[in-house]
Parts: structure tokens; C-alpha cells; sequence
């Protein structure tokens, strides 16, 4: 008769005087040793012989767990293969397996490190809000419906970073996928608008004349350190993505053939393109940058006070609150919202006035669209120090 749950818990640590073996169906038994405890066997015939394996215990294996295996296991037999070594290796694959952790830091080295900017800034997140919940379980268990959990749990907070985590979970599992550190990634065919409801809003910040004004004139009479103020101006200024300027070295400023030199691995195209972006410095602007070098005495342009080290990620990004706050107590003015990347759009927005679009994009790093940017390597700093003279003169007549 087949097996009965009422019979393994009658069975299940009754003292017998030698083992005894019941049999269930389809080649499966199970094996009572002399002080009760029960094992599920799978009896099958390989290569002619006749073999037994192991599938588990009960009660941590149920009986209908126990019939499923053994169909699992059929399954195996039937391809050609030997189950007790496949067995094998499915145990020394779970006790192998990668953490999500151990997968990500790998990840996080070799490919994010070399190839991401803001990789560190990434790193912080999964270990707040992902290395805790799943960091410790093998990347290989994780589930769609785990991941989606965690994701919608953290959506409520921020949708910006779960689009973080989303979209650098997928990266992470693709790379385990591709180099067989894992089988597969659950969350491949997720994405953030239509799964998760994240959706991007498009921004359209642009500063007015008057706001321009405000901001220079904060940056000249608050108690705001040197560094930053003169940060902001060239920014400002030169319309450059904030990250150029705070990873500058003084080396990338050529005071002799007025260029300011942008390596490729300091701007965003440098990768794809991998020529530096090259700047005209004009005699405006130049004493804004002699001044910041005179500030420390280290390799870089700007560094973290006390140190010599370069600027911190997190630094220019909070800058912009600073002035607003300074705005609001000492002026009564409660600026808009606005962001380092602000500076950039609005001064962006004024080059059109001054040059063409192709000389426009090319100031703010932008390249030269189709076969143009393959072909074209002219300079242009003629053409840019005309332009950026006109921005000058018009960031002067809204200072004074």
C-alpha cells in the first residue's frame, strides 16, 4: 500500500530493533533506521544496476515534497544522467552559491568602479536599503516576487532611488548571468514605468535674470567658503557638468595656451568618444580659477576642507540649498527649487543667443551629432571664447 502521512508520524522515532524499509509507488521508499528516523529513498536501475539515493528526511521533506522530488529526479534519469551525481552537484551548487552581496561587491569592482561614475554613490544605497533584506540569501534564490517586494516597499519613499535599484539590480544579475556566476535574472524584463508606476519627470528648470543676479551676488557676500563660491561661478560660467570641475586636477589648466583641458575619463562621452573636452580660458574668467588653486596646495582644484583630497561626490550638490537659505533669511526671497545642473541648463539656454547650436553643444560637452563627430576634429575655441566673452558680458550687466 502506498505511504501515509498517519503512517511516518507513527513511525517517525519509534525504536525498532533493525532497519526497516517501506516501500511507497513509482520507486519510491522509505528507510526507518533503528532509532526512527525516516528517509525517503528513490530505488531506480542506472547502467543496469540497480541504486538507491537519498532524497531527504521527514518530516523536513513532506511526503508529497518526497513524490515531487522523485518526478524531478525521473526527469533526470530519463535525459541520460545519473541522479545521485547530479544530487551532488545541486548541493555543492546551493552550498557554493553566491550571496547578492558577494555578487554585487564583485560587480561593483570590476565593471561599476572602471566604468561608473557615481558607483560608490550607487554602492551606499544597495547597502542601506538592499544588502540588509537580501544580501545574505544566494543570488540564485531570490525571486521576482522578492524583488518586486523590496521594490514596491521602497518605492513609497523614494521613486528616484528605487529606479536606482532597479535598474542596477537588473545590471548586476546580467553580468552574474553572462559570466555564469548565477543562471538567471528574475527581473530582466521589469521596468520602472510599467511594473512600478516610476515615473520621470521631465525637468525643465531655467533660472530667470533676476535669480542669476541673486546667486552671484550671495556667492560674493554670505559667509559661504571661498572655494564654493568661486565652484558655483564657474559653473555657472563655463556651464560644465559639476563633476568636470571637482574632479579638475590644476594640471588640466593651461594658462599659457588659455585652455582648460577636460580628460576623457572626467565627462560623461569621454568613453564612447575618448577625446577630452577642451575649454577656452578667457581673461574674465581666468582669475576666478588662479584664485582657487591658491586655496590648498593639493593636485586638485578643489578638495575637501583639511585635506588634499579631491572635492567629494556629495559636496556641489548641496550648494545650491545653502544660497536658497541664505535667500530666504537675509532677503525675504523664497527662491525655486533649483539644482547645480540648473546652472547648466539656464546658461545652456543663453549660448543659443550667442553661437550656433553645434558650437552651443560642443561648450557644454555635448558631441557633434552623426558623422560629423567622427570626422570633425577642429576645436572650435575661437568660435567658444566668442560665445562664452557675450555670456560673460551678460552675466556682468546682470551682477552690476
Amino acid at each position: 500500500m502506498p505511504l501515509t502521512d498517519t503512517w511516518l508520524k507513527k513511525n517517525l522515532g519509534k525504536v525498532r530493533v533493525e532497519q526497516h524499509v517501506e516501500p511507497d509507488r513509482d520507486g519510491l521508499s522509505v528507510r526507518v533506521s533503528p532509532k526512527g528516523k525516516i528517509t525517503f529513498q528513490m530505488r531506480f536501475r542506472y547502467e543496469g544496476k540497480q541504486a538507491r539515493l537519498d532524497l531527504g528526511s521527514y518530516p523536513n521533506l513532506t511526503l508529497l515534497q518526497a513524490r515531487q522530488e522523485l518526478q524531478k529526479m525521473k526527469g533526470v534519469l530519463e535525459a541520460g544522467h545519473d541522479p545521485r551525481v547530479y544530487k551532488k552537484l545541486e548541493v555543492h551548487k546551493v552550498t557554493n552559491a553566491l550571496t547578492f552581496q558577494e555578487l554585487y561587491l564583485e560587480w561593483h569592482e570590476k565593471y561599476c568602479m572602471p566604468n561608473k561614475k557615481n558607483a560608490r554613490q550607487q554602492l551606499r544605497s544597495f547597502e542601506l536599503y538592499v544588502f540588509p533584506k537580501y544580501g545574505y540569501l544566494p543570488a540564485d534564490q531570490i525571486t521576482l516576487h522578492m524583488w518586486l517586494e523590496l521594490l514596491e516597499d521602497h518605492f513609497e519613499k523614494s521613486a528616484s532611488i528605487t529606479d536606482r535599484l532597479l535598474t542596477n539590480t537588473k545590471q548586476c544579475l546580467d553580468w552574474g548571468v553572462n559570466r555564469r556566476l548565477i543562471e538567471n535574472n528574475p527581473i530582466r524584463h521589469i521596468t520602472g514605468k510599467r511594473d512600478l508606476n516610476i515615473k520621470k519627470n521631465k525637468v525643465d528648470r531655467i533660472l530667470e535674470d533676476n535669480e542669476v543676479a541673486l546667486i552671484w551676488k550671495i556667492c560674493d557676500e554670505s559667509r559661504m567658503a571661498l572655494k564654493n563660491a568661486l565652484f558655483i561661478k564657474i559653473c555657472l560660467f563655463y556651464a560644465n557638468r559639476y563633476s568636470e570641475l571637482r574632479m579638475a586636477k590644476k594640471s588640466d589648466f593651461d594658462f599659457e595656451r588659455k585652455i582648460w583641458t577636460v580628460p576623457p575619463e572626467n565627462h560623461k562621452t569621454g568613453k564612447y568618444t575618448k577625446r577630452p573636452l577642451l575649454r577656452p580660458i578667457l581673461p574674465e574668467i581666468e582669475p576666478f580659477i588662479q584664485q582657487a588653486m591658491e586655496l590648498n596646495n593639493s593636485i586638485y582644484m578643489f578638495v575637501n576642507n583639511g585635506t588634499k583630497e579631491m572635492y567629494g561626490q556629495n559636496g556641489p550638490g548641496k550648494l545650491p540649498y545653502n544660497v536658497m537659505q541664505y535667500a530666504r533669511r537675509h532677503y525675504g526671497v523664497e527662491m525655486k527649487h533649483w539644482s547645480m545642473h540648473d546652472l547648466r541648463r539656464t546658461a545652456r539656454t543663453h549660448f543659443s543667443r550667442f553661437t550656433s547650436r553645434d558650437i552651443a553643444e560642443l561648450m557644454i560637452g555635448h558631441t557633434m551629432p552623426g558623422e560629423q563627430g567622427t570626422y570633425d576634429y577642429h576645436d572650435y575655441q575661437k568660435e567658444m571664447s566668442i560665445a562664452y566673452k557675450q555670456w560673460w558680458e551678460k552675466l556682468e550687466s546682470l551682477t552690476n
